[in-house]
Order: C-alpha cells, then sequence, then structure tokens
C-alpha cells in the first residue's frame, strides 16, 4: 500500500481560535498514523495562491489520511479553525 501526504496551505485570521484548533489537531494526526514532514517554516511561493503557513503529513495510506480527516476528534480540532482561517486541504498518494 502507497503512504499519501496530508497537504494543507493556510491563512490564519484569528490566531487564538487557530491555536485552538492546532493544540487539538496536532494529537489527533499522530494518532491516525500521521508524521509531521513540514510545520510552517520558510518557504518560496512560486505560483498560485499565498498562504503563509503550510503543512505536511505522511499517513500511511490515503485512506488513513481520510479517516484522520473524518475522525471525531479531528472534526472536534476542525471546530476551532472554521472561520478562523482560510484554508486548502487534500490528502495525495505518494508515488511508487
Amino acid at each position: 500500500m502507497l503512504t499519501a501526504l496530508w497537504i494543507a496551505h493556510v491563512e490564519v485570521t484569528d490566531a487564538e481560535a487557530y491555536a485552538k484548533y492546532a493544540a487539538l489537531a496536532g494529537p489527533a494526526i499522530l494518532a491516525h498514523g500521521g508524521v509531521f514532514l513540514a510545520r510552517g517554516g520558510r518557504y518560496v511561493q512560486l505560483e498560485g495562491n499565498d498562504r503563509p503557513r503550510n503543512v505536511v503529513a505522511r499517513f500511511p495510506s490515503l485512506e488513513a489520511g481520510v479517516a484522520c480527516y473524518r475522525s471525531a476528534e479531528y472534526q472536534a480540532a476542525l471546530a476551532h479553525a472554521k472561520g478562523a482561517s482560510i484554508r486548502d486541504l487534500m490528502v495525495l498518494e505518494e508515488a511508487e
């Protein structure tokens, strides 16, 4: 089974509420087998929409990444991000 990358591009609009999201989301991602590869940090936007917070996590499979997103734990975290950020999120299966 191929591993998958959870890729999020985020613009935080309410830092206090988003901090609550981050405090809950990290443990939920780790509990579902996710491993953070990048969390914030330096970047260079070459094309497309610039979102200053970028996160990449690797999951054991595409299904594991989607299951994490749909889990009660992650949805509880996500409730804090809604209205506190503009986000794009995808889970992408890695190449063989």
